[in-house]
């Protein structure tokens, strides 16, 4: 969308500096909606940094982020197990919240913090996930349509190095909210419900835990049933072989060109951390406010080259056409002939999760992504846990 230089501004307080905050801060450092005012965090490094970036106040804790009069929105970008304790305190305060996927880590913490925004009459928008992508909204909108028929079958397919990225110990404990399913099905399983614009009814998985060394999943696969018949196949490898991007114009996830010739890079550098605690300071010092840590472009540079972020190879199958969103158009596979519908191209990543976030506060326009949408979505995550584990379909009961 085109933003008015007189916009309203929303100001953000930031409760966790880390690398979710540090892929969103592109997207807040060029939309002239967001001024970032507040951040916590444990690492002193992190605010001392966030201090000399945005003469921004440093809190101890959420408790007193939440309390400070000056933050608007409270983003919760800390790790997954306290998204939920962190949602439930800016409410308190009457603050709107913006939290990163997953939502949380059981329906009953979901059920607290909608309830707890609820009460608070502010709004509660999870993100980002992959579906507030502008490729995936603009094939919705042709789905919806109805210019192709109904959907049939959507086949989602992405193949990363996710797993050989470093890591707290942690996120490779699944018990504790990590591995692919919440870290990486959250986006896949928004994305395929979104495009099929239809209610899941049950599901059926395969899950992949097979190195030693990384103790958690890094692959599944799924098949998704929704009522009205439509099926979508879900399949994630993380195992760092072979590359999907390669079938998206080597445009990477984050939107941009990506060197075909880095194959392995990720287990390259992980080679380099002998230990656990080497690992975890590894992504620390690439992460905000890390002694290797590159500030992101800014103005035009910022979106030079710069394409839509994707998650990897869809392919919705409709009655007339098979339609397939790229980085930067919709392939359309018709009857009689092929075509693409062109994008046009971002003016910074993540832009989507603001214009969803300025329209709730100031337009009063329901959230897409709301925590219903997202509780639907955590309850597919766990489903996939749930099937693989237990052998047998598991059926969907608070799908929206």
């Amino acid at each position: 969308m085109t933003v008015s230089p007189n916009s309203p501004v929303i100001r953000i307080g930031v409760a966790g500096l880390g690398r979710a905050f540090s892929l969103m801060l592109p997207t807040f450092l060029n939309d002239p909606r967001v001024r970032l005012v507040a951040a916590s965090d444990p690492r002193p490094e992190a605010l001392a940094q966030f201090q000399r970036d945005f003469q921004g106040r440093a809190h101890p804790d959420i408790e007193s982020l939440a309390r400070d009069p000056d933050v608007q929105v409270v983003y919760v970008a800390s790790p997954h197990q306290l998204h939920a304790r962190h949602t439930q305190a800016a409410a308190a305060q009457g603050k709107h919240v913006l939290v990163e996927k997953p939502m949380a880590l059981s329906l009953r913490e979901c059920d607290a913090m909608i309830q707890a925004c609820g009460a608070a009459a502010v709004h509660l928008l999870i993100g980002h996930c992959h579906s507030f992508d502008t490729p995936y909204l603009a094939t919705r909108e042709l789905v919806q349509s109805g210019e192709f028929g109904a959907v049939k079958m959507i086949h989602a397919l992405n193949c990363t190095d996710y797993l050989y990225r470093p890591r707290r110990p942690e996120e490779l404990d699944t018990r504790a909210g990590g591995g692919a399913i919440y870290s990486q099905a959250a986006h896949q399983v928004d994305i395929v419900r979104l495009l099929a614009s239809d209610r899941p009814a049950r599901l059926r998985s395969a899950l992949g835990n097979w190195d030693p060394a990384r103790p958690t999943e890094g692959a599944y696969s799924a098949l998704l049933w929704f009522e009205s018949g439509a099926y979508a196949s879900l399949n994630y490898n993380g195992y760092g072989h072979f590359d999907s991007d390669e079938w998206m114009d080597w445009v990477g996830e984050m939107g941009n060109a990506k060197d075909p010739h880095s194959h392995g890079s990720a287990r390259r550098k992980l080679a380099a951390a002998a230990t656990p605690q080497a690992e975890a300071r590894l992504k620390a010092d690439a992460t905000y406010g890390g002694t290797a840590y590159a500030a992101p472009a800014r103005g035009a540079s910022a979106s030079a080259g710069l394409l839509h972020q994707h998650f990897g190879t869809v392919v919705v199958s409709c009655e007339h056409a098979d339609l397939r969103p790229m980085a930067d158009r919709i392939l359309i596979y018709g009857n009689e002939r092929k075509q693409a519908r062109m994008l046009p191209p971002p003016r910074a990543p993540r832009l989507e999760v603001i214009d969803e976030l300025h329209d709730a506060i100031y337009l009063g326009k329901p959230c897409l992504h709301d925590g219903r949408w997202a509780k639907a979505t955590l309850e597919i995550c766990l489903a996939l846990l749930e099937s693989h584990r237990a052998g047998h379909d598991v059926i969907l009961r608070h799908q929206v």
